[in-house]
This record gives C-alpha cells, sequence and structure tokens, in this order.
C-alpha cells in the first residue's frame, strides 16, 4: 500500500472510531430493564469491517476505548470490547468473499452470522455481571438470552442494515473503493 492510501486508511479510521464513539452519545435509545439499545451504535465498525481486517479491529478498538473515556458503565465497554471478534471475522470472511454482497441472499446470511457471533459475544460478558446476583434462573435467562442475545441479533441486524445502504453511497467514491474489501453492495433492484 503506498503512502497516500496508508493516510486516507488512517484518516477514514479515526473519523469511523469518532464517528462509533459519538452516535452513542446523541442517538435515540431504548432501555429495557439493565440494558439499552443505540440506534447506529454499531455503524462505524460494521462500516470498517468493508474496508479492511485492520480498519475493523482499529474501529472495533477505537470506539471500545472512546466508551471507557465518555464514562460508560463497565459491562457496556466489555460489551464494546467484543465488537473486536465479530468484526475481525467479518472483515476476513468478506476479503476472502467480496462477493457476499451482490446478492441479497448472501447480504442476509452474512447479516444473521455476524449478528449471533455479535450476541455470543456480548451474552459472555453479561453473564459474570448477572450471574450470582440472587435473581431466579427465570429473570436470569430472560436477561441474557433474551434481552441480550435476542436483543442484540435484532439490534445488529437493524444497524447492518443501516450500514449496507450507507456503504453503498460511500464505495461510490473512488478513494474509499480503492482502499475497501467491498466494491459493489447489491441493494434492491441494485440501485
Amino acid at each position: 500500500m503506498n503512502t497516500h492510501k496508508k493516510i486516507y486508511t488512517l484518516t477514514l479510521s479515526a473519523i469511523l472510531i469518532a464517528v462509533g464513539t459519538v452516535i452513542p452519545l446523541f442517538m435515540p435509545k431504548v432501555i429495557v430493564g439493565p440494558m439499552s439499545f443505540t440506534l447506529a451504535s454499531h455503524v462505524a465498525v460494521m462500516l470498517a469491517l468493508f474496508i479492511s481486517p485492520s480498519v475493523a479491529a482499529a474501529v472495533a478498538l477505537g470506539t471500545t476505548l472512546g466508551f471507557l473515556i465518555a464514562g460508560f458503565p463497565f459491562v457496556v465497554v466489555l460489551r464494546a470490547l467484543t465488537h473486536v471478534v465479530w468484526a475481525l471475522v467479518g472483515s476476513l470472511y468478506v476479503q476472502k468473499h467480496p462477493e457476499t454482497f451482490q446478492s441479497p441472499a448472501k447480504s442476509i446470511l452474512f447479516n444473521l452470522g455476524i449478528a449471533l457471533l455479535h450476541a455470543i459475544g456480548e451474552m459472555i460478558v453479561v453473564v459474570p455481571f448477572y450471574w450470582g446476583t440472587g435473581m431466579d434462573m427465570q429473570t436470569f435467562c430472560y436477561m441474557v438470552f433474551g434481552l441480550v442475545g435476542l436483543g442484540t441479533i435484532i439490534h445488529s441486524s437493524v444497524d447492518f442494515m443501516i450500514s449496507l445502504v450507507t456503504w453503498k453511497v460511500l464505495s461510490k467514491n473512488s478513494s474509499i473503493a480503492n482502499i475497501s474489501n467491498v466494491k459493489n453492495v447489491y441493494l434492491i433492484k441494485n440501485a
């Protein structure tokens, strides 16, 4: 990669980290019990996975640090840290299969795959925060599998759809297209 591309990639990564840190501060939240789901909070990391594995990992780590500095609860910071896993796995996959987003079926399967990986990571992180707190097993299962697990799958899937539409627009920029894994994204009627 030449120097210009490296600088452009670094700058784009920094912008995505900033956006990924600011979105949770200002976007609408849905709060259910101890869990909160912020619309578009995963978009910056998801956009990064379209670019490259290193950008995906950097943005996931950068937004995690941003959450820590912003004073989010420790469990939220740890949940953000799990984004490194699904972002890196997702980006490595699309690097090997750049055609993934050229068909709706493949896009949906990819979306569900990273949403499931995303949910598993977040469920693992929250278990120590709920286990042994005196709640009954039914409430524990509701919190971990329902709110965190199913909630994360839904939240991740919605944010991925926002990311896919956003990427369709961003990838028309030749500088972005030149540094990314994903060149073409199929949307309805391939608009």
